[in-house]
This record gives C-alpha cells, sequence and structure tokens, in this order.
C-alpha cells in the first residue's frame, strides 16, 4: 500500500474531531488549511479557528488563504505533494484545488446524500421531522455535494433533539466515517456510489435570519420541530408587543389548555406558562430569549418580565 499523505481542509468545531482521530491513528497529516483568523468580540481581537488551534496543538504546519484560486496558495499546496485532501466543514474548493492530489478529495456531509445537499443540512432534517439522518463521505466534483459517495452511516434524530445536540452525535460519527474512508482509500478497497442527480429530493440551504420568524399559521407539530431545527442557531423567533424573542425549545400541548380564533394569539398566566394559538392546537413555549437578555426558561422569564 502507497503510504497516504494528507492535507486536512476545515475550519469549526465540527471539524476537530476528524483532524485528531486522523493523528490519532498515526496518518500523516502534513498541513491543515483553514480559515483566517477572525475579529471578535468588543475589543475585536482576532480569534483563531477551532482546527487552527488543533493544528497547533499538534504542530501541524498551517495555512490560512483569503483566494483559494491565488497562485501562491496553490504553489504551497503542491509543495508538501500529498496525495490526498480531507475537507469537513470548509469552503467550496475550486478544481485546481480538489482535483491535485493523486487520490482525491473527498468530503465528510452531515445527511445520508443525495437527501439533503446544501450548507445546513442538519437543521433542514430536524425541521422537517425526519426520523433518521447520518454522515456521508464522497469524492469532491464541480456541483455541489453530488460527488460519488463512498461511505455512509445513518443516524437516528430522537423526539427531543435539536440541531445542537443532533450535530454533537454527528460531530463524532463523521469523525469516525472520515478514518474509516481514509482506510478504505489506503487500501484501494471501495466501490463508488453513484448520486441520482435527477430525483426530487429535499434540499439544505443557508438559513437566515428572516427565515427563521415562526409561522404560527401552521400546525402545532411543525412549528415544533422548526424551533428544534433552529436550536441553538439560528433561533426561531417571534414578536409580542414589538418585542423580538428568540424561542429556543416549545411543545405542542392538549389544544383544549387555550380557546382562541387566530394562529399567533398568546395566553399567560404570567408565572408558569406561555401558549401560542397553532393552525390546529396550541404550542407551549418553555425556552426563550428577550433582547439584551440570557436564555431562560419560561417560568424564570415570567418571574421577572411581563407580556
Amino acid at each position: 500500500m502507497e503510504p497516504l499523505s494528507i492535507i486536512f481542509m476545515g475550519t469549526p468545531h465540527f471539524a476537530v474531531p476528524s483532524l485528531e482521530i486522523l493523528i490519532e491513528f498515526g496518518y500523516q497529516v502534513v498541513a491543515v488549511v483553514t480559515a483566517p483568523d477572525k475579529p471578535q468580540g468588543r475589543g475585536r481581537k482576532l480569534v483563531p479557528s477551532p482546527v487552527k488551534e488543533c493544528a497547533q496543538k499538534h504542530g501541524i504546519p498551517l495555512l490560512q488563504p483569503t483566494n483559494l484560486k491565488s497562485a501562491e496558495f496553490i504553489s504551497e499546496l503542491l509543495a508538501y505533494n500529498a496525495n490526498l485532501q480531507v475537507v469537513v466543514a470548509f469552503r467550496m474548493l475550486p478544481e485546481v484545488v480538489w482535483n491535485m492530489p493523486a487520490k482525491g478529495t473527498f468530503n465528510l456531509h452531515a445527511s445520508l446524500l443525495p437527501k439533503y445537499r446544501g450548507a445546513a443540512p442538519v437543521h433542514w432534517a430536524v425541521i422537517n421531522g425526519e426520523k433518521e439522518t447520518g454522515v456521508t463521505t464522497f469524492f469532491l466534483k464541480h456541483e455541489i455535494d453530488t460527488g460519488n459517495i463512498i461511505l455512509q452511516e445513518p443516524e437516528p434524530i430522537h423526539q427531543q433533539d435539536t440541531t445542537g445536540s443532533l450535530t454533537a452525535r454527528l460531530m463524532t460519527s463523521g469523525a469516525k466515517l472520515v478514518l474509516k474512508t481514509v482506510q478504505t482509500i489506503e487500501r484501494d478497497d471501495y466501490q463508488l456510489i453513484l448520486q441520482d442527480l435527477n430525483a426530487e429530493l429535499p434540499k439544505a440551504p443557508k438559513l437566515f435570519k428572516e427565515h427563521c420568524l415562526i409561522d404560527w399559521d401552521q400546525d402545532a407539530a411543525k412549528i415544533v420541530n422548526f424551533v428544534r431545527g433552529l436550536n441553538p442557531f439560528p433561533t426561531a423567533w417571534t414578536e409580542v408587543g414589538g418585542i423580538i424573542y428568540k424561542i429556543y425549545l416549545a411543545e405542542a400541548i392538549d389544544k383544549t389548555k387555550f380557546q382562541a380564533d387566530n394562529p399567533g394569539e398568546y395566553k399567560t398566566d404570567g408565572y408558569s406558562y406561555l401558549h401560542f394559538k397553532s393552525r390546529d392546537g396550541v404550542v407551549s413555549v418553555k425556552e426563550l430569549q428577550a433582547p439584551g437578555k440570557r436564555k431562560m426558561s419560561i417560568e424564570e422569564f415570567l418571574r421577572g418580565n411581563k407580556l
């Protein structure tokens, strides 16, 4: 077997376990590519990405290009003479980059492709009330998330899962799948699966604040899934009395507990509950955040605030 020489590309916390597991199992990661440091906080101090911190801990050379097509960056990549590139939660790569190594470039995606191609696969799987998702490794090609599949691993979605809790599990299972994929490539022991590019399957486009407004004129179960799917970020929100509240947790309850004519009407005793009328029933808010305040349970919030 030809020894592997790997360049790893990633930026957020989600990518760190994948890098760690390759190092743990003795693979030669010759360089790490990650995003440039970003200014954060009041002082706008430059903060490194989680992947950069991991690479520095292990003494791995770092590249932080602002332009992935620049001649300087391409020359630096070529100089490492890597024969495999592993991509986890990174930017779209130009062909000159993903087509560089002899054994290819593969990506880890947090869905069971071809379902949920796009930037927010975990969010949309929860929002849509799916019972199962998973992780997929595939070789990169021109169209986003359409390359030939190498391996997949399913993951159940539990009724109480949020995007945060599900992402935490996929981060771990994804790292294991990255390791397994590298091992199969090393042995040259895999059969690629072509994705069906014509199937009408759910997509996973990026979510922005304007997409996160709760539409109370929907079934209660759908609203609850919407809230779960946007927790912890970018977070579902609603407006009460001209004030925008972020809603982190909610549940559908017995509709006899609140009779109202119009979806979006709410009722509270001022102490223990906040109920909203939905299309078919009632949604009880369990955790929320007011502007300038921290996240609170509804009981804690109502003790110090009035609606």
